[in-house]
């Protein structure tokens, strides 16, 4: 991964810093009230408050931060006040963040949200999934990533807090930029700018300015890149907010070194490393080092290239292994599972209950003719909420796996040795991103993907989500079906029919071409959440199969070597050859003829 790439990663959790409160981190803050704070004379409610901004607006010193988030975790305990020890928790989670301590980070976002609950604090909630977000795309773990982005946004859009709302939407907008969808990217990004802006809230302006500038840096457009990402530049040193500074900074090396001043491009990247040293950004220092290294090298300069390699493996090294948090990752998403699990032996036992509540009922009937009626029109209410429920359990689950949990109450994961998966991603979305109104790119992606529920439903496949403007389903579950890869390819080849036979047509829509991808393997299916079921599948079929999707062309449908073992014999192929993939060496693929 070159720097460019894995510098990306570090717009994840900025806004871990600001969600927890309306305004925006100010050092100057924290210089006046540490004032206050040596004094020694205030009661503990007026302390939590201190502790609480101290917290939240030290940036210069980020171990005196974290003594004031743990002196604030200690009182809130010792006074049984949760929200407090909510906001405790999150700072503390905030501040390990920043000096690489991912795991500890984990452990204290977890805490918070345990604290929120019981401080029956939605908005606080919502921020703190976000944050948990933010660490497990740090950790490339993306489906645990996206599952609480998901909760965040969900949670937030109901409490009122718009910049909370926005700064969770930019992460996870950044999410889509560190895949490389840039598309989705932007769509994400320019929802956060214009929520941020409608709340005059300077931080999440120079974010949003920077998120964009990386979105055309990706893409190419450097004028715009550098206009961008200056300006954030310009407003940070102003809130002396140094974290971002120091990766755009790199970012800025990265775009004069394409021009060709690497004059240009040594002197930013050494502005980022003195930043980072001066406040101890242990991530950042190694990053700049690794620049400054590539930079000396292309430079003629090996030793000084030598010598900024060997501190950046130093610096790379003192951050905790990411190992451990994404096994942390799994383990905590076995925890939620089980919580929900929890929830359903619940809702068994008040069906229970509800049943001698009827029995109760029917008994007083034979007594009064009065209560008759009123039983009766309980019933009807009971009939029609039972209905309802049914058809929105069927909206969300596939009919089996609703069948289990009526039954059983419960849902056990699934292991399937054989399925098909299908990506789906429209070309040149990006571009008619920019130029369009976000209501009328919406409706577009809507009316494409109407057409594919109704051609995966004719071939008996299960849509799993769509992820911005890519479309995700599977053949051969929950039920076995061995003619899954048959289906799949069908489906396929009729959405490239739907998409074809719409890209010239003249109405009010706005109409693309589409890449698909497509690989047969091993998945583990089943529901994740914490209060909203989604069956989905986990396994390295899905990760090839997406591969398979971004390695397409427009209007061609892209198989891996197991999918065309399936069909070979049924459906003429095109050996293209194996083709390097991301994190997964050569593989061999074929086009659809």
């Amino acid at each position: 991964m070159s720097f460019k790439e894995k510098a990306y990663y570090f717009l994840i959790g900025f806004f871990c810093l600001i969600i927890s409160n309306a305004s925006g981190q100010d050092q100057k803050v924290a210089d006046s009230l540490a004032k206050i704070y040596h004094q020694n004379k205030l009661d503990d409610s007026t302390r939590l408050e201190l502790l609480r901004n101290l917290a939240f607006n030290e940036m210069k010193d980020l171990k005196l931060a974290l003594q004031y988030a743990e002196e604030l975790i200690s009182l809130s305990e010792k006074k049984s006040n949760y929200l407090y020890l909510y906001r405790g928790y999150l700072q503390k989670g905030n501040k390990k963040r920043l000096l690489g301590n991912l795991e500890e980070a984990l452990d204290a976002y977890f805490k918070s949200i345990d604290a929120a609950r019981k401080a029956n604090y939605t908005k606080g909630e919502g921020s703190a999934y976000g944050t948990i977000a933010d660490i497990y795309s740090i950790s490339n773990n993306h489906n645990n990533a996206m599952l609480y982005y998901h909760e965040a946004i969900t949670a937030l859009r109901n409490s009122g807090d718009s910049v909370a709302l926005a700064s969770v939407i930019s992460n996870a907008g950044d999410e889509f930029l560190n895949r490389k969808i840039y598309d989705s990217a932007l769509i994400y990004f320019k929802e956060a700018e214009l929520i941020f802006e409608k709340a005059n809230y300077l931080n999440g302006k120079a974010y949003s300015m920077g998120n964009t500038g990386m979105v055309y840096a990706n893409i190419g457009k450097n004028s715009l890149a550098e206009k961008n990402i200056n300006e954030a530049i310009s407003i940070l040193e102003k809130l002396e907010d140094y974290y971002p500074i120091c990766v755009y900074l790199i970012s800025m090396s990265d775009i004069y070194l394409e021009k060709g001043d690497q004059h240009t491009a040594l002197n930013y990247a050494l502005r980022s490393l003195k930043l980072a040293q001066q406040y101890g950004l242990k991530e950042q220092i190694g990053d700049a080092n690794l620049k400054l290294s590539d930079l000396y090298e292309k430079a003629g300069n090996p030793d000084s290239s030598l010598k900024y390699y060997k501190n950046h493996i130093v610096f790379r090294d003192s951050l905790n292994n990411i190992k451990s948090v994404q096994k942390m990752a799994d383990l905590r998403t076995d925890y939620e599972v089980s919580q929900k699990q929890i929830e359903v032996n619940l809702l068994n036992q008040q069906k229970r209950n509800q049943r001698i509540l009827n029995i109760a009922l029917f008994i007083i009937l034979g007594l009064s003719t009065v209560l008759l009626g009123t039983l009766y029109w309980y019933n009807r209410t009971i009939s029609r909420e039972k209905k309802r429920s049914e058809s929105l359990l069927l909206n969300i689950l596939p009919a089996e796996a609703a069948k289990e949990l009526k039954l059983k109450g419960k849902v056990d994961a699934v292991k399937f040795d054989h399925v098909t998966v299908l990506f789906t991603d429209f070309v040149q979305f990006t571009k008619e991103a920019e130029q369009i109104e976000p209501e009328k790119l919406v409706k577009s992606i809507d009316y494409y993907f109407k057409g594919f529920d109704e051609i995966t439903t004719k071939y008996d496949l299960e849509k799993i989500k769509t992820i911005g403007d890519s479309y995700m389903c599977a053949g051969g579950l929950p039920t076995v079906n061995k003619n899954h890869a048959r289906n799949v390819i069908n489906a396929a080849k009729e959405m490239i029919d739907f998409v074809r036979r719409e890209l010239n047509a003249q109405d009010s829509l706005s109409h693309f071409e589409v890449r698909v991808g497509v690989h047969t393997g091993p998945v583990v299916a089943g529901i994740v959440g914490i209060k909203k079921w989604q069956y989905d599948i986990w396994g390295d079929t899905v990760n090839i199969a997406s591969r398979m999707e971004s390695k397409s062309e427009p209007g061609r449908i892209n198989l891996s070597e197991t999918t065309h073992q399936e069909i070979k014999d049924e459906f003429p192929c095109e050996y293209r050859g194996e083709i390097d993939v991301k994190n997964r060496g050569p593989l061999k693929m074929y086009f659809l003829s």
